[in-house]
C-alpha cells in the first residue's frame, strides 16, 4: 500500500510560481489564466450555510492556495488549483464548516510547496493548520522501507482523525476526486491507487457510514483494477435494464398502491446494485450474471419509525416474503449507525425483489453517515448516538496506538477493525456490542475493557460454559468471568480477531516477558555475528555508535527488539560490521562461510519469546525451522509444515536454523486422528489406551459420516517426543474397532 500523492506534477517551485500572476484578491478568481478552475460554484454552495465572515476567510484560503500552486499542473494538464477546489466542493456538499473547507483548499500546501505549519497558524489559525498537517504525509523522514513509510503515513492520518474526524472526511473527498480523475495515469499506477483505495479508504467510508462515497469508491476502484470485467458487466447491466423495465414499472405501481391503501405517505423509488456489488455476488456465490436476480431493489422512505413496520406489513401482504431474508436494522442498527428494514419478496414472474424501508432521518444517515451529523463545537453531552459510536471508535484508535510497537503493527490492527461485516451480541444487562464477524468470546471481553480481557478466565455464551475461542453469532448473550491473578496467554493471539484485543495482548506480553525476549535476542544476534566472524563482546565504541544510530536506549532494548521480531538479527549484524569497517583492527582476519552458522537450540520452556506453531505443533524429534515474527518472537514449525513453506517463500530472510535441545523435561501438544467403527464402548477403549500409554488428552472432537457407520475422532494429546508418539500410535492401532490412526499436521 502506498499513501503517496496520486496525481500532481510538481512544477510548483518558487521559480515556477513566479511565472503566473496570483489571484485577484478582490473577487477570489485568478485573473491571468482563464483555464484555472472557477471558485464561483464553490462559493455558491457555501453561501447557503456559511456566514459572510466565514465566506471571507474561505476566499482568503483559496487565494493563498492558488498562489502557492501557481505553475503546478495535474497529469491531465489542468491547473493544480482545480483539485483543491473540487475537494472543497465535495466537503461543501456535506455542509462541513468553514475551517474544514479552508483545510480542503489548503490540504496540499505543506506537502507540495514546503509551506510551514507555523505560517498556516499565523494566517488561518491553529485548527485549520492542524487539519492540514494531519492531511500531510511524512515524506521528509527517512524510513527503513517503503512499507514502513506507508504505514507511518497512514498511522499519522488516523491519529489526526481520532482527534478531529474532519481530517478523514477531507481525505476521503481528496481520494474521491483523485479516483474520478484517475484515467490519465499509467495502468500500473491506476492499479496501485485503486488497490489502496479498496483496501483502506472504502472500509473507512463504510465504517463512518458514508454510503454514497463508499459505493462510488468501490465502483471506481473495481473499474481500474479489473477494467475488462467492469466494462463487460456494465454492458450486461445496461441490456438487462431495458429487459426489466416493464417488471420494475409494474412493481413500482403495485407498491405505491399498496402503501396508499395502508394510509401511508411514502417515497418509493428503484435502485440498482453497484457493478462491484454484482461482481462480488457473482464471485462469492459462483453465479453467472443471469443468475443474479436482485440487481434491482426498491427503497421506501416514510415519516416515522412505526410507519416503517406498517409499510413492511403492507409489502408482505402484496408479495410473499422469502424465508430468512428479513433483517431489522432499526431495532439493532449497524456498527456505522445505518438503520433500515430489509426484506426480500417474491415479485412478479418469481423474481426476488429487495426492499429497504426507512425514515427520512435514517435515509440521511445512510447516505452521508457521520458527515450528516457531526458537530464540531458542541460538547459530548450533545452528541447523537451515531456521533458517540464514532467517537468511541476513534478513541479506540488511540488505545491501540498506545499499546502498539510500531506503525506496521498499528496498520495491521486497524485494518482488521475496518472489516465491514459485523456481529451483534449482548451483555447480561442487554447492552448491544458490535464486533467484526469472526470475533470470539475473548474479543468481546477486550471490547468491554482491556482490564477485563487481560484477566478473563472463562465465559458463558447463552448461559452455557464455552471456550474463550468460541466464535460469536448474532444474538448471543456473553458473560465474562475474571480473576485478578489471571494473565494473557501467547496462545490467545492465534484466535482473537479484533485489533484492540491483539494489541492489548501483545502489549502485555512485551512488558511482562522482557527478560525472555532479551535472552533470545542476545542469542540470535550472537549467532548472526558469528556468521561474520565477529565475537558477541563488542567494543564500547561500537556499542555507543550502534545505540545512537538504532535509536535504542540500551543493548537490552536492542536485544528485546530482536527477540520479539521487531529487528532482524542479520541486519543488526550487518550494521555492526559496517561500524567496525572503519576500525580495521576490529574485524576478524578470516570470515567464516554461511554454512558454519550454528542453529538456535530450543527446549520448549522458553516462555513467550519462543512459540510452537499451532498449525503443525512440533514435538522433539521433528525436523524444525524457526520464523522471526514481528512482536511474537521466534515461532517454531516442522520443516514439512505447508504453512511454513508458504510463509518462507514470502519472507525468506525471517527464517533461521533451530534444533531441539538434548535435555527436555516437559510434554508437548500433538494432534492425532482416528477412524473408528461406530460401536458401543469404542471411545472409552481409545481413551483408556491413551491413558495407559502415559499421554494426556486435552481435546477430543468427533465427526460421523452420513450412514453413521464410521466415526472420525480427533484428539489433542500431550506427549514427550516423537518416540513416545510412535509408541502411542502403535498401541491405538491394536484397539478393537480402530481402523486407522495418524498424526494430524494442520
Amino acid at each position: 500500500m502506498n499513501l503517496t500523492s496520486t496525481d500532481s506534477t510538481n512544477s510548483g517551485t518558487p521559480a515556477a510560481r513566479a511565472r503566473r500572476k496570483p489571484a485577484n484578491p478582490q473577487d477570489g478568481e485568478p485573473a491571468s489564466d482563464p483555464s484555472v478552475a472557477s471558485v464561483t460554484q464553490l462559493v455558491g454552495k457555501l453561501s447557503d450555510y456559511l456566514t459572510p465572515a466565514e465566506l471571507k476567510k474561505v476566499k482568503e484560503a483559496y487565494r493563498f492556495s492558488d498562489e502557492m500552486h501557481l505553475g503546478q499542473v495535474r497529469k491531465s494538464g489542468e491547473p493544480y488549483i482545480s483539485h483543491p477546489i473540487a475537494v472543497a466542493e465535495i466537503c461543501a456538499d456535506w455542509k462541513l464548516d468553514a475551517q474544514a473547507i479552508m483545510a480542503a483548499l489548503l490540504h496540499d500546501v505543506i506537502e507540495d510547496q514546503d509551506v510551514k505549519k507555523e505560517e498556516l497558524i499565523e494566517r488561518f489559525g491553529p485548527q485549520v493548520a492542524n487539519l492540514v498537517d494531519g492531511l500531510s504525509k511524512l515524506e521528509k523522514i527517512e524510513f527503513q522501507s517503503l512499507v514502513e513509510a506507508q504505514a507511518e503515513n497512514f498511522r499519522k492520518m488516523l491519529l489526526a482523525m481520532a482527534s478531529d474526524v474532519r481530517v478523514i472526511l477531507i481525505k476521503l473527498a481528496d481520494r474521491l476526486h483523485n479516483m474520478r480523475t484517475l484515467g490519465v495515469m499509467i495502468p500500473a499506477k491506476k492499479r496501485r491507487i485503486a488497490s489502496e483505495t479498496m483496501e483502506v479508504y472504502v472500509p473507512i467510508a463504510h465504517r463512518l457510514g458514508l454510503n454514497n462515497i463508499y459505493r462510488e469508491l468501490q465502483d471506481l476502484s473495481f473499474s481500474h483494477l479489473y477494467p475488462l470485467r467492469a466494462r463487460t458487466l456494465a454492458k450486461a447491466v445496461k441490456a438487462a435494464r431495458g429487459n426489466r423495465r416493464e417488471v420494475v414499472k409494474k412493481i413500482l405501481e403495485a407498491v405505491k398502491n399498496a402503501l396508499a391503501m395502508a394510509g401511508l405517505r411514502a417515497e418509493v423509488y428503484g435502485r440498482e446494485k453497484t457493478l462491484y456489488g454484482i461482481y462480488k455476488k457473482m464471485r462469492n456465490k459462483h453465479l453467472a450474471f443471469s443468475q443474479v436476480l436482485d440487481v434491482y431493489g426498491f427503497r421506501v422512505v416514510v415519516d416515522s419509525v412505526p410507519n416503517c413496520y406498517v409499510a413492511l406489513g403492507a409489502l408482505h401482504g402484496l408479495y410473499k416474503p422469502m424465508p430468512g431474508k428479513f433483517k431489522d436494522y432499526i431495532a439493532i442498527r449497524k456498527i456505522n449507525g445505518y438503520q433500515s428494514l430489509h426484506t426480500t419478496l417474491i415479485g412478479p414472474y418469481g423474481t426476488p425483489v429487495e426492499f429497504q424501508i426507512r425514515t427520512q432521518e435514517m435515509h440521511r444517515t445512510a447516505e452521508s453517515g457521520v458527515a450528516a451529523h457531526w458537530l464540531y463545537k458542541n460538547g459530548e453531552a450533545n452528541m447523537s448516538e451515531l456521533q458517540q459510536r464514532t467517537h468511541a471508535w476513534l478513541q479506540s484508535l488511540l488505545d491501540i496506538q498506545q499499546q502498539t510497537g510500531d506503525s506496521a503493527e498499528f496498520l495491521e490492527h486497524v485494518k482488521v477493525d475496518l472489516f465491514p461485516d459485523s456481529v451483534y451480541v449482548f451483555t447480561p444487562k442487554s447492552k448491544i456490542i458490535a464486533l467484526p464477524r469472526g470475533a470470539c468470546a475473548l474479543d468481546f471481553a477486550y471490547s468491554i475493557h482491556t482490564g477485563i480481557g487481560d484477566h478473563t478466565t472463562s465465559v458463558k455464551i447463552n448461559n452455557e460454559p464455552a471456550p474463550l475461542r468460541t466464535e460469536l453469532h448474532n444474538g448471543d448473550i456473553v458473560e465474562i468471568a475474571t480473576d485478578p491473578n489471571s494473565r494473557p496467554s501467547p496462545a490467545w493471539l492465534s484466535f482473537v480477531r479484533t485489533g484492540k484485543a491483539r494489541s492489548a495482548i501483545r502489549h502485555h506480553l512485551r512488558t511482562v516477558n522482557v527478560n525472555e525476549s532479551v535472552e533470545l535476542g542476545q542469542e540470535l544476534l550472537a549467532q548472526a555475528l558469528a556468521a561474520r566472524g565477529i565475537k558477541p563482546e563488542l567494543p564500547e565504541l561500537v556499542v555507543q555508535k550502534l545505540l545512537s544510530e538504532s535509536s535504542a536506549k540500551s543493548m537490552d532494548e536492542l536485544y528485546a527488539d530482536i527477540g520479539v521480531g521487531k529487528r532482524m538479527p542479520a541486519l543488526v549484524a550487518r550494521h555492526i560490521f559496517g561500524l567496525m569497517e572503519g576500525e580495521m583492527e576490529m574485524l576478524p582476519a578470516a570470515m567464516p562461510g554461511p554454512g558454519e552458522l550454528d542453529p538456535v537450540t530450543i527446549y520448549g520452556g522458553e516462555g513467550v519469546a519462543v512459540q510452537l506453531a499451532a498449525c503443525c505443533l512440533p514435538i522433539p524429534g521433528d525436523q524444525i525451522t524457526g520464523q522471526l515474527r514481528r512482536d511474537q518472537g521466534l515461532v517454531v514449525h516442522t520443516c514439512d509444515c505447508s504453512a511454513a513453506k508458504r510463509l518462507r517463500a514470502k519472507e525468506p530472510d525471517r527464517w533461521i536454523a533451530v534444533q531441539w535441545g538434548t535435555e527436555i523435561n516437559r510434554r508437548f501438544d500433538c494432534r492425532i486422528r482416528l477412524l473408528i467403527n461406530n460401536e458401543k464402548g469404542i471411545l472409552a477403549r481409545v481413551a483408556a489406551e491413551i491413558g495407559e500409554s502415559d499421554a494426556n488428552i486435552t481435546y477430543v472432537g468427533m465427526d460421523e459420516d452420513d450412514e453413521h457407520m464410521m466415526t472420525q475422532l480427533r484428539f489433542t494429546i500431550q506427549v514427550k517426543d516423537r518416540v513416545h508418539l510412535a509408541h502411542l500410535i502403535r498401541n491405538l492401532r491394536r484397539v478393537a474397532g480402530v481402523n486407522r490412526v495418524e498424526r494430524e499436521r494442520s
